[in-house]
């Protein structure tokens, strides 16, 4: 390994460092309230690394080293920029509930770092073997949070992950196995120049089946349908920062990945792909809308909303597919990353309020946030900004995401799929505008106040801020989004 490579390593390495030192301090330290402190301080020396190789590929395009198996570009770097945001963020808001778990804070901190940093390394990943190894880094340290809290529903919701992390692992596996079987190659561009070349040992059927293989086993990540059976229970189990996270920085790790691998290495059989993801987008909004109807609980909606939202993300890879007109291929892009940029401050502010009113009520039914607009104004009005933007409802975050998502697809021809999205959006009002009923309409019994830590509220603040600032301004995350795209587009 050359120094080259040790500095495109380097945000990584410098937050899995930064894990470590967390850990060293838990030993030594008795005030625990300088671990956070210390985790969030030091997120500092990855992004400002990952500022330095933005600065690099503005120049040179692309930086590929370690054999070729990594490359970072504006795509990758999107997505470094993007969970570390998402880290600050779940670091900050766990100030409260950390209590909970008092003498093991640091590895908590620690393990959320090193997921971290694997998801930084799937971005960047281009090489089979070195995509799945990044892949169980991200994974192996989730399940262990889902069952931080170590009581029943946590210690279910831990294994559950863990097991069927494990199957999708090996139904990934499986059809890397059938791509190198078809190609020669696990490199993802000459994989690319072989599907390109049709000269392919096993014909198209083996690059097909290898496709679908690898959908299934990203599509437990991105929690899609029919893969979204281990989300209610992990997210009603784990700790609530850590729902928090699963729904944002794992789903989009897991559409870094899947973007580049079937963008880049099938985009020449793309029309064999574009039906299957405008199928399995119309039936993940439709399943994920339907079932969360039906919730009482307010964790559990929110899982079934993910699974939802990952059909409406996935509306932007079927336009893809469907290889738009020239001079549109980034719409699809450009959607998706807009999107999941607007869905983690969304789904953030969600949670965090959630976490702070659920604080006052020792609950997360939703009867129990009954009133809770009159008693705790501030962060009951982010979560209604969060669950209108959940909707699509302007001038949100939400709203744009989908309106781009959806002009990307009737650009692509599918305007089917843009209608479906937009009946599913109207369906979603209902369950959402049950939550905004309790907070505001319903009467609610007088609760003791319990305050909010000033982290807490802080981070409440910020997603809710973000969420309309988005809405209204969403020219700085659509230029983002459009260097980033850049990166993956065919040069001419």
């Amino acid at each position: 390994m050359t120094v080259h490579d040790l500095y495109l390593l380097s945000p990584e390495i410098a937050l899995a460092g930064i894990g470590g030192l967390v850990v060293l301090l838990d030993l030594v330290v008795r005030r625990k309230g300088v671990l956070p402190a210390v985790a969030l301080a030091g997120l500092l020396l990855p992004a400002a690394l990952s500022v330095l190789l933005w600065s690099d590929v503005s120049n040179g395009g692309q930086l590929a080293g370690i054999f070729d198996t990594l490359a970072v570009d504006k795509f990758a770097l999107f997505f470094k920029f993007l969970v570390l945001s998402v880290v600050a963020m779940v670091i900050l808001g766990s100030a409260d509930y950390a209590s909970r778990f008092q003498r093991y804070q640091g590895e908590f901190y620690a393990l959320v770092l090193f997921s971290a940093s694997g998801m930084m390394l799937l971005a960047s990943a281009t090489e089979l073997v070195s995509l799945y190894v990044s892949l169980e880094l991200t994974s192996l340290p989730l399940a262990a949070l889902a069952a931080f809290l170590r009581d029943e529903r946590s210690s279910e919701a831990g294994l559950k992950f863990l097991i069927l992390s494990g199957l999708s692992s090996a139904l990934l596996l499986y059809g890397m196995v059938l791509v190198y079987a078809s190609t020669g190659t696990t490199q993802i561009s000459e994989i690319a120049q072989a599907v390109t070349a049709g000269d392919m040992p096993f014909g198209a059927y083996g690059i097909l089946g290898g496709v679908v293989l690898i959908v299934a086993g990203f599509g437990f990540k991105i929690s899609m349908f029919p893969f979204q059976m281990w989300a209610p229970d992990v997210y009603e189990g784990a700790p609530t920062p850590i729902t928090a996270y699963l729904s944002v920085a794992s789903k989009a790790a897991g559409f870094a990945v899947l973007l580049r691998v079937v963008y880049t290495a099938f985009g020449p059989v793309s029309q064999d792909w574009s039906m299957l993801f405008a199928i399995l987008s119309a039936l993940s909004m439709t399943v994920g809308n339907l079932a969360a109807m039906g919730q009482s609980n307010v964790k559990r909606l929110l899982a079934y909303s993910t699974v939802a939202h990952a059909g409406y993300i996935l509306v932007g890879l079927a336009a893809i597919a469907a290889r738009q007109p020239v001079g549109s291929e980034g719409l699809g892009l450009g959607g998706v990353l807009f999107y999941l940029g607007a869905y983690a401050a969304t789904n953030l502010a969600a949670f965090f309020a959630i976490i702070a009113i659920s604080n006052r009520t020792g609950s997360y039914q939703i009867d129990s946030l009954a009133g809770m607009g009159r008693k705790a104004p501030f962060v009951s009005a982010v979560l209604a900004i969060a669950l209108v933007s959940l909707i699509g409802i302007p001038p949100t975050a939400g709203f744009m995401g989908k309106l781009y998502l959806f002009n990307a697809a009737v650009h692509a021809d599918l305007v089917w799929l843009a209608l479906v999205g937009v009946v599913n959006s109207v369906v979603s009002a209902y369950y959402y505008l049950r939550v905004l009923k309790a907070l505001y309409v319903a009467p609610g019994e007088e609760t003791a106040a319990s305050a909010t830590s000033m982290p807490v509220r802080a981070v409440v603040a910020v997603c809710g801020f973000a969420v309309l600032f988005l809405g209204v301004f969403p020219g700085p995350l659509l230029r983002l989004a459009g260097a980033a795209v850049s990166a993956l587009l065919p040069v001419g």
